[in-house]
């Protein structure tokens, strides 16, 4: 009898041990069996052979008795899928897959090809209804709806702080369409829109239970909007609603009792809206004020708060899993997908951005709150000339005192025509989507500026979506770094090639990839060094 030592002569940690007849030690089967997220995993290491693997393994008492022809247990790790990551209350309350969901991407970048896809997959994706009219956003909940008639999928809600007709707009077909799930984004603070979608949703059955029908995911960065969200409706939106005839009484005490949102995304360093949060200080902030909110208010069902912006590789997965979070988004890598409403040219350019080639630029939606988005810089010059109309805009006070030579550069540059031809264009562009916009600017040059500079704004991304020929400089294409950092990780892989990318293929390698990290970190914390080729997971069919 001797003592169970392994390779480095400790003890081995472990009471198993493994039949010769059941290792393997040719490093293809390693990789294979490592790979096996849904077996344990033992592994052995052997003086003269290296490293063996096994699924199974025998239990031995007392542990420190070798038995003949047996090997014992260096290092060890248990099945562990995709199902050990995030919340298990998401993939239920949602009915998918994966603690994930593809966030929503403006201008139905987001298309109804990728919420299709991913939900026919059991993937939640948020289809991008920011910026598009109403009647344009009804066809993509039709289209969807009858795709996906049990889901899973959700609807973008963006706080239009400028156009709160569109935000109406929006909520209401919501709620005649019964779309049970939006993604709130944006919001600087609760709206009646927001309230009331919320609110419309709610009953009781005969147990007193609340049911939640209109679940609402709020994409949030600072703690003072997050509070809004964990806690209740506040009381004097809700009996303006009920003033309104838009929800009852019922439904008005049933608010008062429930909170704003169903699940918080911690929102960092992401493309489009953004404070560029560093995630790591943003999520644990947001976690410890979720339980601050649960003290308070003793919810039946606890919020849940994931992480997104800076996603775009297993490891950063697994650093928010690791990190707490329930669920994780992904956006900027989704944009280069065969599925995104993003044209040709611009998914091609997404593919060979490094995560240096992104930038801050004004948002179209709230120019003049000085409110920025992260952008595309590599291939297109628009932050550069988006920095400058707000530059000019903070300077003059109408389009009348603009020197001559500015607007002259402005014209020929940027607009590439007259700005009163613009201002022409952009009447006939609000009176579609919302006239009270140019009401407010007839008495206001100042107003009248911004809305004429938010026309290059806003149809700089159309152009990105369409592959407008000619205004390629123009493009305005929103993401994060962590489209960088997935195209540095795809190298040489298949996904390198842009027209191979599916936004389920992703989906799947990131959430297999995290558990598989998961797993290699386990076995090597216990001392066993895994070979260099295995240690990080590697995107293949």
């Amino acid at each position: 009898m001797t003592l169970q030592l392994d390779n480095n002569n400790k003890l081995s940690p472990w009471p198993w041990q493994i039949d010769e007849s059941e290792l393997q030690f040719a490093t293809t089967e390693l990789a294979k069996a490592l790979k096996d997220l849904n077996q344990p995993c033992y592994l052995v290491n052997h003086s003269e052979k290296g490293l063996g693997v096994s699924h199974q393994a025998n239990i031995v008492i007392p542990s420190y008795q070798v038995l003949d022809n047996q090997y014992p247990v260096s290092a060890f790790a248990p099945a562990l899928g995709t199902e050990s990551l995030g919340d298990s209350n998401f993939r239920r309350v949602h009915g998918v897959k994966y603690a994930y969901y593809a966030g929503a991407m403006a201008n139905g970048i987001a298309s109804e090809e990728l919420v299709i896809a991913l939900g026919q997959a059991g993937i939640l994706c948020s289809f991008g209804a920011a910026g598009l009219i109403p009647s344009r956003v009804e066809s993509a909940i039709k289209r969807i709806q009858q795709a996906l008639p049990n889901g899973p999928y959700a609807f973008n809600l963006i706080h239009s702080p400028s156009e709160p007709a569109l935000e109406w707009g929006s909520v209401e077909l919501y709620v005649k369409h019964k779309v049970r799930t939006v993604e709130a984004s944006a919001f600087l603070k609760l709206t009646p829109q927001i309230v009331y979608y919320r609110a419309a949703g709610l009953s009781q059955d005969q147990q007193g239970n609340i049911h939640i029908a209109n679940k609402v995911i709020a994409k949030v960065s600072r703690t003072e909007v997050a509070s809004k969200f964990m806690a209740p409706a506040p009381e004097k939106i809700l009996q303006k609603l009920v003033d309104e005839g838009l929800i009852s009484t019922e439904q008005m005490q049933l608010a008062l009792e429930v909170p704003m949102a169903d699940d918080i995304t911690a929102e960092a360093d992401s493309g489009g809206h953004t404070d560029n949060r560093p995630l790591v200080t943003l999520l644990p902030t947001l976690l410890a004020l979720k339980d601050e909110m649960q003290v308070k208010y003793n919810y039946p069902t606890p919020l849940r708060v994931g992480a997104g912006g800076g996603i775009g590789t297993p490891d950063a997965a697994l650093a928010a899993f690791n990190m707490g979070a329930a669920f994780i988004v992904t956006g900027s890598i989704n944009q280069a997908c065969i599925e995104a409403g993003a044209s040709e040219h611009t998914r091609k350019l997404l593919s060979t951005t490094q995560m240096a080639d992104v930038a801050m630029a004004p948002a179209a939606d709230m120019f003049e709150m000085g409110v920025k988005l992260q952008v595309v810089k590599r291939g297109t010059l628009f932050p550069m000339r988006a920095n400058k109309l707000y530059e000019i805009y903070t300077r003059y006070d109408s389009i009348e005192v603009i020197p001559a030579d500015e607007k002259q550069k402005l014209e020929q540059q940027v607009f590439r025509s007259s700005l009163e031809d613009i201002w022409q264009g952009t009447i006939e562009h609000f009176n579609e989507r919302d006239p009270k916009q140019i009401e407010r600017a007839l008495d206001n040059p100042k107003r009248k500026m911004a809305l004429i500079f938010r026309w290059y704004l806003g149809l700089s991304s159309r152009w990105s979506n369409i592959g407008e020929t000619g205004r390629e400089m123009d493009y305005q294409i929103w993401a994060g770094p962590a489209l960088g950092a997935f195209n540095a990780w795809v190298k040489g892989s298949y996904l390198d090639d842009y027209t191979k990318r599916e936004a389920t293929d992703l989906a799947r390698h990131i959430m297999v990839g995290a558990a598989y990290q998961a797993r290699i970190n386990l076995l090597q914390s216990q001392g066993t060094l895994i070979p260099l080729a295995l240690q990080r997971w590697k995107p293949e069919f």
